[in-house]
């Protein structure tokens, strides 16, 4: 007996599997994080379908579910990697995104949140002055999603919930100014547009924003795998910073 599913998905990735077909990697939204043998897909057709980053609609088909299986038919819905050619920043934001999700997922399971965020950052990177805070967002949202959220609601000192701008690298729950500032330099800052959505960017908060959920993301994720953050996340950084982006 067969097994098949069909859903939309992000390309994470792909590589040639033979001298015709291709191993491509997707993210599923109902599906999680799947592989698949695509035949054709080292074609010329196929090639700039299975770029990194683009939406598709797939149909996965096995013999059985723990089989590696075929995607046919793969089709494009959203070409999100023929727009940003041009803008190194956005393609190491899309290769980011994507290393953090395999790193972070489990193979095959569902996370239809995260999957929805994925597609939200896709859809800004066409508008530099928005995503790169929009980019760093994700990566807390990726962080909630597998379990490790941080606890921005109150003040774990006060209780109060306004002015926040501390976050106990410990615990990962916040502190307001008045309360965090006499261990500051043992916190890390909180910027105001994570806290309130309302807020402004200013100078400086998406690099806060970065080396916040960078601390987490290191100490949750990477570092009980037994290995670094992802160079596609120092590029990243990188070229924001050499735009004054951060």
């Amino acid at each position: 007996m067969s097994v098949e599913w069909t859903d939309d998905a992000i390309v994470l990735g792909a590589r040639p599997y033979g001298e015709t077909q291709a191993l491509a990697e997707v993210f599923a939204r109902g599906h999680g994080r799947a592989a698949a043998i695509v035949h054709g897909g080292a074609s010329r057709r196929m090639k700039p379908v299975l770029q990194l980053g683009n939406v598709v609609r797939v149909t996965w088909k096995a013999r059985t579910a723990d089989q590696l299986g075929f995607f046919a038919p793969l089709e494009l819905t959203d070409p999100h990697a023929a727009r940003v050619l041009d803008d190194q920043a956005a393609l190491a934001a899309m290769s980011c995104a994507a290393d953090l999700v395999r790193a972070g997922t489990a193979d095959r399971q569902p996370y239809a949140g995260l999957y929805d965020a994925f597609i939200v950052l896709l859809d800004a990177l066409g508008t530099p002055d928005i995503w790169p805070a929009l980019y760093t967002r994700f990566e807390l949202g990726l962080l909630a999603e597998l379990g490790y959220g941080l606890d921005l609601g109150e003040c774990a000192l006060t209780g109060a919930n306004d002015d926040l701008a501390f976050v106990s690298p410990k615990t990962g729950r916040a502190a307001t100014r008045s309360a965090g500032e006499p261990y500051a330099d043992k916190l890390l800052r909180l910027p105001p547009f994570i806290a309130n959505p309302a807020a402004p960017v200013e100078s400086g908060d998406v690099a806060d924003a970065f080396a916040l959920a960078g601390w987490f993301l290191e100490r949750r994720i990477f570092d009980r795998q037994g290995h670094g953050m992802p160079d596609s996340r120092r590029r990243l950084i990188e070229a924001l910073g050499h735009r004054g982006r951060l």
